[in-house]
Parts: C-alpha cells; structure tokens; sequence
C-alpha cells in the first residue's frame, strides 16, 4: 500500500513538474509588393524553415472565406505565400489578425483622406517657406527618416528585421503622428479647411488628422491584443504573425507587455 502511495505522489510530482510546452511567436516584418529583394518566394522560403503551426495576416476577416482560405483575388506577398504553403502543409491554419473593417473605418470617421490631405500641405507650406523654422525642422525631419528605411527596404529580410531598423520606425512614426500634430494643432491652415464625411459631416484637416493619430495607436494596439488572443488559443504552438514592417516595433513593444509572465516568447524568424 505504502508502495503505491509512493509510486502516486512520485507520479503526481513529475507530471506538475512537467514543463508546459513554449509557445513561439515569430514577427515577419513585410513589403507588402513584390520586389526582387522580397517577394512571395522568398517569404515561402522563410516559412518552410520556420515550419509554423499558425500564420497570421494582418488584413481583417474580409480577406478569408468562411472555411478561412485566403481569397484568390488576394495578390501580396504574404497571402500569396501563405496560401502556397498551407496548400502543401493543409495543417496549417491561416487566420487573420487585422482591425476589423479598418478603412472603412478611417473613411467613416474622417481621418481618410485628411491624413494625406494634411501632409500635402504640409508640404506645400514647406516649399514655398510658410512654415517657421521649428515647424520646417520637423517636417524635414519626418521627410528625412524614410530614407534609411528605403535603403533597408531594398536588402534582405533580415535588414528590415531587427531592432535598428525598427527604432527608425519607431522614430519615423513618432515625427508623422506626434511632432507633425504640433504644427497642425497650431495653424490655422489646418482648422480652415474641410474634408465631408460620408455621413455629410465636415472634418477639419486638423481634426482629422487627430483622429489618423488617435488610430495609429489603436489599430496596432488592436492587433497585439488579436495577436495574443489567437496565442491563448494555439498554446505551444509556432506562430509566424507577418506584418508590414513599419508595424514590427510597436507590435514588439505590445507582445512584450501583453506576454510577460506568459509562457511565449518572441522569436526572429532567423533565429535557431
């Protein structure tokens, strides 16, 4: 009796201690269009070694049917190899991560077309010398930063995926939703002029672009939160989440957060 006892507990304490398998979530920083440095095969290429149990793609359910099989029309990167490698590996499910009806979204509040309104004019403003210096100092700034991001874009995939160049990102995005605000926020140029709504509603340039920086923030945080929902569901599982690569340093900076104290940790699809 005693001896079974003994063989319980022994038993008992083996499988408590038994380590629950890690789930891995690997971000794939992303051109979206094809280009000889980056292209659906090359992206297929990393996917057959990473060999994931879910991918997934940062468009929201419009771009699935409802068995979740990417739509034919669908021509980017991602979902073109993506579909490649979940029809040679069916066992792998696609499943989509994005904020829900996101353009829509922007048109329906007025931050499209007013983002791009905004900096067109910003530019404008900047060519003919109507912005002061700090102003112009900014926006050059903004300009300046998508430079190197260029540069990087045009190696390989491991260029556009590490830590230097999302802190360029980070910086990047910083000037065009925080420091640019500061010049719309205080010229009348940007209160004056209107963009109308599909409600009927007119939407200040500067109010609109509030709004285009209000959702910056909340589409990426909105994503981290799918990201790591559809983690719980698939634990110990190889996750491979792709995303434009402009995204790569918020989401990081998110999953950080969101995983701490988690059993997940966050890989690079070129790491072993």
């Amino acid at each position: 009796m005693n001896k079974t006892i003994l063989i319980l507990l022994t038993l008992i304490t083996f499988l408590s201690c038994k380590k629950e398998k890690i789930t891995e979530i690997i971000l794939i920083g992303t051109l979206h269009k094809p280009e000889p440095n980056f292209n659906s095969e090359i992206l297929f290429d990393i996917l057959e070694d990473i060999k994931p149990d879910l991918i997934l793609l940062e468009g929201d359910s419009s771009f699935f049917t409802t068995d979740f099989k990417l739509k034919k029309a669908l021509k980017s990167n991602e979902t073109m190899a993506s579909t490649k490698y979940s029809e040679k590996y069916p066992m792998t499910k696609l499943r989509p991560y994005g904020f829900e009806g996101r353009i829509q979204h922007r048109i329906n509040i007025g931050s499209r077309p007013t983002d791009g309104l905004t900096t067109k004019l910003l530019d404008s403003l900047n060519k003919v010398n109507l912005l002061s210096a700090s102003e112009a100092n900014i926006f050059n700034k903004w300009q300046a930063l998508i430079e190197p991001l260029k540069v990087q874009a045009f190696k390989s995939p491991e260029n556009f995926n590490n830590p230097t160049t999302d802190s360029i990102c980070a910086e990047r995005q910083y000037y065009q939703y925080k420091m640019l605000t500061k010049i719309t926020n205080t010229r009348d140029e940007f209160a004056n002029r209107f963009h109308t709504k599909p409600n009927g509603q007119k939407i200040s340039y500067r109010d609109g672009y509030q709004l285009a920086n209000e959702f910056w923030d909340l589409r990426n945080q909105t994503m981290a939160k799918n990201i790591m929902r559809m983690a719980e569901l698939n634990k110990g599982k190889r996750i491979v989440v792709t995303n434009g690569f402009m995204h790569r340093y918020y989401l990081i900076k998110e999953l950080k957060k969101l995983t701490k104290g988690k059993n997940i940790i966050l890989k690079e699809f070129y790491e072993k």
